[in-house]
C-alpha cells in the first residue's frame, strides 16, 4: 500500500500553460485520499509562491505547504553552513536570496541562470571553486522543457565546473538522496511505500529509487522514447498522471 505520492510539476501536471489532460481531476481525486501528497520541483525560475500561483491558475487545488522547491532547500543550506555564495540564479528567484550575505563570495551556486551562463560569470565561479570554495547546484537536470522544446538546463553546467576545477558539487534538489530523504521526512510514511511521479527518468524515477522510494515514469513533458529502459532498477512506466494516480490509489506496488 502506499501512504505518500510526491509529484514533480511541469510536464507531469502541465506542459507549457496548458495542465496536461485529465491531470486537474487526478490531483484532485489523490488530494481527497488518505495519501500525503508533495509536489517536489527542482525548477529555479520561480518561487514557491509563483508556483502556488500558477498551479491555482491551472485550476489545481493544492496547499503552500505541499510544495517543496530545490532553491529553498538550497537557501536553508547556504544559511546553516553560513556561506558567502557567488550565485548563478535566474531572475525571477534572486528575490528570494537577496538576505543571504554575497559579499566575498566563499562559495559557488548555480541553479538554471539561463543567460546568465555567460563566459565571465562561469570563469570566476570556475576561479573560486578552484581555490576551494565549495560548489552547491541545484539539481542535476541534464534540460528541461518549454515552449515545446528541449533547453540546457543547471546540470551541463554545473558538470563543467565539477571537471575545470577538479571538484563535486553538493547537489540540494532531485536526484540527491538527501533532498528525496527530506521531503519524505516531511511526512508519516516510510519511503518504500512513497510513490514518486516524474517525467525526468534521471532526475524524478532513478533518484527517488536510489533513495528508496518507489517510482512511475510518465510519457508526457520531457520522457523520451526508449527513457524507461535506461534505468535498470524496476520502476512503472504509464501514459500520464493520470494513470500514475490510479495506480497509487489502487495501492498496487
Amino acid at each position: 500500500m502506499y501512504k505518500a505520492l510526491f509529484f514533480d510539476l511541469s510536464g507531469v501536471l502541465y506542459d507549457g500553460t496548458q495542465a496536461i489532460p485529465g491531470a486537474v481531476e487526478a490531483i484532485a481525486q489523490a488530494q481527497a485520499s488518505d495519501l500525503e501528497i508533495r509536489f517536489v520541483t527542482n525548477t529555479s525560475r520561480k518561487t514557491c509562491a509563483q508556483i502556488y500561483h500558477d498551479l491555482t491558475q491551472l485550476g489545481f487545488k493544492i496547499h503552500l505547504r505541499q510544495i517543496y522547491t530545490a532553491p529553498a532547500a538550497v537557501k536553508a543550506l547556504v544559511k546553516q553552513r553560513q556561506w558567502r555564495p557567488y550565485c548563478l540564479l535566474h531572475q525571477n528567484i534572486r528575490s528570494e536570496f537577496s538576505d543571504i550575505d554575497q559579499s566575498q563570495p566563499n562559495a559557488v551556486l548555480i541553479a538554471d541562470a539561463e543567460e546568465g551562463f555567460c563566459y565571465r560569470a562561469l570563469d570566476f565561479a570556475f576561479q573560486l571553486c578552484q581555490s576551494g570554495a565549495p560548489l552547491i547546484g541545484i539539481g542535476r537536470n541534464r534540460y528541461f522543457k518549454l515552449g515545446g522544446q528541449l533547453h540546457l538546463d543547471a546540470g551541463p553546467f554545473i558538470q563543467a565546473i565539477e571537471y575545470a576545477a577538479a571538484t563535486e558539487a553538493i547537489i540540494v534538489g532531485k536526484p540527491s538522496v538527501e533532498f528525496f530523504a527530506q521531503v519524505v521526512a516531511s511526512t508519516a510514511a516510510p519511503a518504500e511505500e512513497t510513490l514518486m511521479v516524474g517525467d525526468d527518468v534521471f532526475g524524478d524515477v532513478e533518484g527517488a529509487l536510489n533513495a528508496g522510494l518507489q517510482a512511475c515514469l510518465v510519457k508526457t513533458g520531457k520522457y523520451q522514447p526508449g527513457d524507461e529502459h535506461l534505468v535498470d532498477k524496476p520502476f512503472r512506466c504509464v501514459d500520464s498522471v493520470v494513470e500514475a494516480v490510479d495506480i497509487a490509489l489502487s495501492g498496487q506496488n
